[in-house]
Formats: C-alpha cells, structure tokens, sequence
C-alpha cells in the first residue's frame, strides 16, 4: 500500500454557478507533475463540460452521465474512483456534481470508502459554487441548493462582479444564516481561487459515526433529483447516432477512449430528427437565446455549428458563452446538439420554442 493516500475534493453548486470554470483556472496553478483526474456527473446527455476539461492538463477526466451519482448512480461513482485509484494513482482526485447533487450522501460515500481502502482514498473538501447573481432565484425553487450552502467546508461566491455591493452584502448575510462557520471566498474572476484555499483543508464533516437519521431523512425528502428536467434538440443528426448513443448511458468508466459520448436519452430512440447539418445563423441563435426566460430554463449547453466553426455552447441564466471546438475525432457532423435544462413541467415548452427559432427539433 503506497504510504502516500489520494486526497478528493468535492465540488458541488447548482447549475452554472461556474464549478467547471473554477476547477480548470486551479490546474495552472498547480506544479507541473501534479496529477489531477477529474470525476465529472455531467447533468443531461451532451458532455460539454467534460470535453473542455480534456483540453487541459488534467491527468484524465472520467465522466458519468444522465443520473446523480449522489443516488440513483451511486456504484458507478465507488467504481469510478476504485478505477481511478488503480489506473491513474493521482494526486488528487476531483470531484465535480451535477447541479442537483446533495453534499452529505456523496460525502458519506466516501467515507465508506476512506474505510474500505483504509484510508488510500480520503474526502478532503467539500466547496460549493454559489453563483453571487442568481442564488437568491434558484434557491426559492431548489432545496438542494441550500443544502449544498450548508453542508460544506467552504463557500466560493462566483460571479460578484455582476452585482452591486449592497447585493453582495445582503447575500452573504443570507449565506451566514444558512451556515455561519464556513469561510466564504470571493472568486477573481478568471482567475478563480488560490489552492491553497481549497485543497489540504482535511475535512472532518460527514464522519460515519455521525450519520444520523436526520441526514437520510432530508436526502429522502428533497427529491433532489426530480428538481431539474432535461430536454435534448437535435439538428442534423440521423436516428441511428442518437440510438447508438442512448446504449452507454451513465456507464462511469475512468477511461471513455472506446465510448461513443453522444449520449441522448432513450425516449430519443425512435425520433426522426433533422438531417439539416447547414451552420444556423449567429445572429438568430442570439435572438433565441435572448429570449429564454431564466426563471423557468436554468442551462443550455452543447454543440452548435456556426458559419465561423463548430462551437461550444454554455449559457446560464441569461448569460453564455461560444468556446471554438477542434472535434479531432470527428464525432459532430451536424449542427445543433443541445441540452437544455430548467424547472420540470416548464423546461420543455420552452425547449421547443427555441428549437423553432434555430430549425432543431426536441426529441427528448
């Protein structure tokens, strides 16, 4: 047994508050031989996220899929870093939530490992994300984003520069009434944290000896996961891709060089989607955009082809970004390749509208 163990730090906060960001501006930060893997629980079946991070100086990026591995994919996440560990022995090993994941059961899961693997793997931190310019509005729909400001080691307030400083003030007021003991850190824009701030902090929440009914009784009560509902929109991919895709569903391997990551939902499996693979228009993806409402569509995230290239698409409460994508292996042939995700029984009329205004059409 190597005498050296695997520290995990846990990123957990709703959808979009910036963890992908923030886990990637920590890697140049790091010396050069520091190996990092990265555990992501993409939420929804388009790998967006995932494929940025493979794009840095991560050691390996392990993806599990469509599910919260806090719960409903809970063996493929013990799996997942058991591969990890064997495979890559790291440094360090990252963990990145879907935006519905509740803190506690996923810390739990580790400190049942931490004791299956005497201590080779060991939880470390528990950092929330909290996005400065919308908590206020999502936390009223999510109780999961309230636990995940509460249960944790420290709070990151991303995004406080798009706020004023009365704003400010009165959300951190706000976050100290929903934990008043943990630190909470500006994040510098870009340039994310220090981390120092993050990584060594040797958590001692969540002991197993401190597992109580209470802690499972609000896991069962939240329902965490029927919070947020996805819908897919394709545009010039044939029924066959999205098929063959819905076969590796939330499969948790460390390694996904054999995987076809195009996963689309299996309600999508009959679906005849648009064989159109023509750029849309910049300016008409915009308008369409402009016109989501962020109370009701929280992300949208995936691949859209522009006249100027293949694009990736972040969006985030009104707010979004077009990243340019190299595709090496090929595997984008057509134009739109969205998840959009939001409030469940309201997400997906506004899904198909804005599958009208960009010629996609919804089949999940």
């Amino acid at each position: 047994m190597p005498s050296k163990n695997i520290p995990i730090t846990v990123f957990t906060g709703f959808l979009g508050a910036g963890k992908t960001s923030i886990i990637l501006s920590l890697l140049p930060r790091l010396p050069k031989d520091y190996k990092v893997v990265l555990l992501k629980n993409e939420f929804g079946d388009v790998e967006v996220d995932s494929q940025l991070a493979k794009q840095s100086s991560l050691a390996a990026v392990s993806e599990i899929l469509n599910g919260c591995m806090c719960c409903v994919l809970v063996g493929q996440m013990k799996n997942a870093l058991l591969e990890i560990r064997e495979k890559y022995r790291p440094d360090r090993i990252i963990i990145e939530c879907s935006g519905s994941a509740f803190p506690a059961t996923l810390a739990f899961q580790i400190r049942e490992l931490e004791r299956e693997t005497a201590n080779d793997l060991k939880l470390d931190a528990i950092v929330t994300v909290i996005d400065a310019e919308n908590f206020a509005g999502y936390e009223d729909t999510s109780p999961t984003a309230k636990m995940q400001a509460s249960y944790t080691d420290v709070i990151l307030i991303n995004k406080w520069e798009h706020i004023s400083e009365r704003q400010l003030d009165i959300l951190i007021d706000h976050l100290n009434t929903l934990n008043d003991t943990t630190p909470k850190v500006k994040c510098q824009g870009r340039a994310g944290v220090d981390p120092a701030l993050v990584f060594g902090l040797d958590s001692t929440l969540f002991q197993l000896e401190d597992r109580d009914a209470s802690a499972e009784s609000a896991v069962v009560d939240v329902q965490h996961h029927d919070e947020v509902e996805t819908v897919t929109l394709l545009r010039g991919y044939s029924p066959s891709y999205v098929k063959a895709a819905a076969t590796h569903e939330g499969c948790g391997h460390a390694d996904h060089s054999h995987c076809n990551h195009a996963h689309a939902h299996a309600q999508a499996q009959d679906a005849s989607a648009p064989t159109d693979d023509s750029p849309i228009v910049e300016e008409d993806l915009t308008t369409a955009l402009s016109s989501l409402s962020k109370e009701t569509v929280w992300r949208v995230k995936g691949f859209v082809r522009l006249a100027r290239g293949l694009h990736i698409l972040n969006w985030a409460f009104g707010r979004y970004e077009l990243t340019a994508f190299d595709d090496p292996a090929g595997e984008h042939k057509g134009s739109v390749k969205l998840t959009v995700m939001g409030e469940r029984g309201e997400v997906k009329r506004a899904a198909r509208r804005l599958a009208e205004r960009i010629g996609a059409q919804v089949v999940a």
